[in-house]
């Protein structure tokens, strides 16, 4: 079976074609989820908190004559409104590893399309990449017949690094494919 990457939304039940996909035997799934502590309710609050006394001020200082201000705090507050939907959005990104004995599915969803891909298992390879510059992160990849597909992008370094540890005990190394 070669290394397949399905877009989901093309399938009219936003389903993946059942042969590839199914598992046979146990299988071992790992949910990955992005943490965001923020909630659509509580970021209406923080804007609203800081909204109130921005536009008091620039409200009081436009009738004294200083309407530029005014335009300002609009950009200011749309700024704000921005970065917060942002990071909101990204707080959505999900991603599903099922390894069965067969093969390895790799699903994301949550912001974007959906895609799912899919590597043989016993053609595997979990790769912890270093990063090229000592502060940006680590690049943990599945590789298989030329191709490969990046997981846990969000994951601080020591959640990647732990998970890499268990893909790979999970995996196996190319050619070997131990009992989940």
């Amino acid at each position: 079976m070669n290394v397949d990457q399905v877009k989901l939304e093309d399938h009219p039940d936003g389903a993946v074609p059942a042969a590839p996909l199914d598992p046979i035997g146990p299988t071992r799934v790992i949910e990955l989820a992005a943490r965001c502590s923020l909630t659509p309710k509580t970021a209406r609050i923080f804007v609203a908190s800081v909204a109130a006394p921005t536009f008091a001020l620039a409200g009081l200082l436009t009738l004294q004559g200083f309407w530029p201000i005014l335009a300002y705090a609009v950009a200011e507050m749309a700024l704000l409104i921005w970065a917060l939907r942002a990071s909101l959005r990204a707080g959505r990104r999900r991603e599903t590893i099922t390894i069965s004995e067969q093969s390895v599915t790799i699903r994301r969803y949550g912001v974007g399309p959906e895609y799912a891909s899919v590597f043989p298992r016993h053609w595997t390879r979990v790769t912890l990449h270093a990063p090229l510059v000592a502060l940006h992160p680590s690049r943990l990849t599945l590789e298989s017949h030329g191709r490969a597909c990046e997981v846990g992008q969000f994951l601080t370094e020591d959640e990647r690094r732990n998970l890499a540890v268990r893909l790979k005990h999970l995996v196996g190394n190319v050619n070997e494919s131990p009992a989940l």
